[in-house]
């Protein structure tokens, strides 16, 4: 069974037709579509209702306030009893029809399928400078520069991504993070046909700020190089007040270096604060140490063989 996991942010009018379009690529197969209602304020529950009424493969859940989608994601997730899940949003720019070749990769031994973007609809500068973020600062070197947002994981990474049980992170950075084999497939994202995006520029500073934090200590050790080179820039005032000056000069610069100096040694005594608070956010987040991807086992060896080998 595949899994359809789908986030609802007054999204009532795409719903339907997106059930049709799921209904037609999946036809042959056996599958169930989580719907996740993050509170909206439209008619989208009455929608989700309506189509558990006439398709016994739809769930619906409501969330009793607005969580933002990568909670939504993790409740669809907790809920998914198939043994591939495929995460999609509800405003039709990602095509459910791609999903028939990411379960092609997944039967070859893919155990993640990110569907990477081509094109950004839109004014796609702040998604840019996100991945940019991630890739470069954060450490996620195999994240796309482009963004991909639709994806499709095994059992094996589910399981994993729920026993991490982060409150505040990026769904799709903690995936990018656990591992496991994974392939890269690309489609040209296309633009909203109805209704308004609830991703507001708030909830993208708030990733933005959940991503960093949740999977990089980088601002911490700033701080440590910036006190360090304070430090390092107090000595030129102090060389240059013993050196080349006397009287009032030399006790200016010389006060300009003690002021340095202490600024740098402030940075330093945070980042240490930082570096302690990282280890005790990194412990009480229980993070799994490691997944495990495979285990080889024994097979089972016929008599008759056995009998050769101890022949």
């Amino acid at each position: 069974m595949i899994s359809l996991i789908t986030p609802a942010f007054n999204e009532g009018s795409n719903l339907p037709m997106l059930h049709e379009r799921l209904t037609a690529v999946f036809r042959q197969l056996d599958w169930e579509w989580i719907i996740v209602d993050d509170h909206s304020r439209d008619n989208t529950f009455e929608v989700i209702e309506r189509l558990v009424a006439i398709d016994p493969r739809v769930r619906g859940i409501r969330l009793a306030y607005n969580s933002g989608s990568h909670l939504a994601f993790t409740c669809g997730l907790r809920h998914a009893s198939g043994e591939v899940a495929a995460l999609m949003v509800a405003d039709l720019q990602d095509p459910p029809e791609l999903m028939i070749q990411m379960l092609e990769r997944w039967r070859s031994g893919v155990q993640v399928v990110w569907a990477v973007r081509r094109h950004q609809p839109g004014d796609g500068s702040g998604t840019q400078l996100y991945y940019w973020i991630m890739r470069n600062l954060v450490g996620m070197n195999d994240m796309p520069a482009t963004g991909a947002d639709f994806f499709l994981v095994d059992r094996v990474v589910i399981d994993a991504f729920l026993a991490a049980a982060d409150r505040h992170v990026s769904i799709f950075a903690l995936m990018m993070w656990l591992g496991f084999r994974r392939e890269f497939i690309q489609y040209d994202k296309q633009p909203r046909t109805r209704g308004r995006s609830g991703w507001t520029l708030a909830k993208k500073l708030k990733l933005v700020v959940d991503s960093i934090v949740g999977f990089s200590d980088f601002p911490i050790w700033w701080l440590t190089y910036a006190g360090v080179a304070a430090l390092v820039a107090a000595l030129v005032p102090a060389v240059v007040a013993v050196v080349a000056y006397s009287g009032l000069n030399a006790a200016l610069l010389l006060l300009a270096a003690l002021v340095i100096g202490l600024f740098g040694c402030h940075l330093i005594a945070l980042a240490i604060l930082g570096h302690y608070v990282w280890r005790g956010l990194d412990a009480a987040r229980k993070r799994p140490l490691y997944s495990i991807e495979a285990v080889a086992k024994a097979h089972d060896v016929p008599a008759a063989v056995a009998g050769d080998r101890r022949k």
